[in-house]
């Protein structure tokens, strides 16, 4: 069987500035990324006919999602036949799945699709985007939390990471392994946010958020918007880039997709979503040739690590002892460009705008030696999950 995302590709990928509090208003650093896309591909305003984004403007000030679509239409002039955005999907990947879509339907042909942050300025205007807010009834899954005080994602994450320690017998020695890998990788990313050097002695000496969390555990909130633009494979092939092609997706919800009624917290969505995304490729684990992890927390790097089959369940603290497995000289470059730990957090869009930079060889002083060919990716933690594996032809 040909699945319908080996008809697509990614053709351009594109990024605005990214900063811990822009001079420019969100639209300004999204129009930035789109354009960059855009003209990273080969293409016009007038070829692209598709827009998706994840989650979609939100309409608040806590910076998440600021940007609304009909806002970047309207900013570039674009018409399109389709449109798409969301926040119930398998994690922020949502749009590139639904674009899939799309383009299988003959909606559209080349579909931006873009991830916007503004929270780096929010929450210097005390608009924090926690998981409770003060002064409101809290009602669903924030109904849950707000009793414990789990206010914000990494206490909550620190709950679920207690328990892979408990499983996994992972050292904190080790755990920095992830935070350290990706300062060193931002060190060579003139994008990244955070770019000097860290040592074991400095993870160790950091703040601790909420046990196993470190403060170097954490992604950074930002301001800035990356972009891709996702065709259909014969018209990718007119596009000024080797198409880099959408080889396989996992987007299962197998689970109780519940953030607080998970059946198996240390794990999270992962599984299922790796095992649908391996089962439509004939690749395997060991064909891949760099990793770009989500890493809202490094807790979720592990948990991808083995879940990908990269390592075994519970085996990922053997897999990146010392560093040098996960490298970029390593066996499995992990998140190469610093992560949303040290570059900033794009959520999953920073990722795939790495990976595409890698393997389109022009990542400069952190280019992959050898070529590389094959991207695993992924993106988001909790009950919310989705994989890719691009490979460039």
């Amino acid at each position: 069987m040909r699945y319908g995302e080996k008809n697509c590709a990614i053709t351009g990928v594109g990024i605005s500035e990214v900063s811990r509090g822009s001079d420019k208003s969100s639209l300004e650093l999204t129009v930035d990324a789109a354009l960059d896309a855009i003209a990273d591909a080969g293409l016009k305003r007038s070829d692209i006919d598709g827009i998706a984004t994840w989650p979609g403007g939100d309409g608040n000030a806590s910076g998440f999602a600021p940007v609304w679509i009909a806002q970047l239409q309207d900013a570039l002039r674009l018409k399109l036949g389709w449109y798409s955005n969301g926040g119930e999907s398998p994690g922020q990947y949502g749009a590139v799945f639904n674009a899939i879509g799309a383009i299988n339907a003959g909606l559209a042909r080349h579909v931006l699709i873009y991830r916007s942050m503004y929270e780096a300025s929010a929450r210097k205007l005390a608009f924090a985007n926690s998981l409770v807010k003060a002064g409101e009834r809290q009602r669903g899954g924030f109904a849950w939390y707000a009793p414990y005080h789990v206010h914000a994602a990494a206490l909550q994450q620190s709950l679920y990471f207690n328990a892979y320690v408990h499983k996994s017998g992972i050292k904190p020695e080790q755990q920095a392994m992830i935070a350290i890998n990706q300062r060193r990788n931002a060190g060579l990313n003139p994008h990244a946010i955070y770019r000097d050097p860290m040592t074991l002695d400095d993870y160790m000496a950091s703040p601790r958020i909420a046990g196993p969390l470190r403060i170097y555990d954490c992604d950074v909130p930002i301001d800035g918007s990356a972009a891709i633009i996702v065709s259909a494979i014969d018209a990718a092939r007119d596009c000024r880039n080797s198409p880099i092609r959408i080889e396989a997706v996992g987007s299962s919800m197998q689970y109780r997709n519940s953030w607080t009624q998970l059946a198996e917290v240390d794990t999270q969505a992962q599984p299922k979503v790796a095992e649908m995304m391996w089962s439509r490729t004939d690749l395997k684990p060991a064909d891949v040739d760099i990793a770009e992890l989500y890493d809202g927390f490094s807790f979720h790097t592990l948990n991808w690590l083995e879940n990908f089959g990269f390592c075994e369940r519970y085996g990922a603290k053997d897999f990146i002892e010392g560093g040098k497995r996960i490298a970029l000289e390593g066996e499995l470059p992990v998140n190469t460009g610093g992560g949303a730990l040290s570059g900033g957090r794009l959520h999953a869009y920073g990722a795939v705008w790495e990976g595409c930079t890698q393997l389109w060889g022009r990542a400069g002083e952190r280019q992959v030696r050898g070529n590389p060919q094959v991207c695993a990716t992924s993106t988001a933690g909790g009950p919310l999950a989705g994989a890719m594996l691009l490979v460039r032809e």
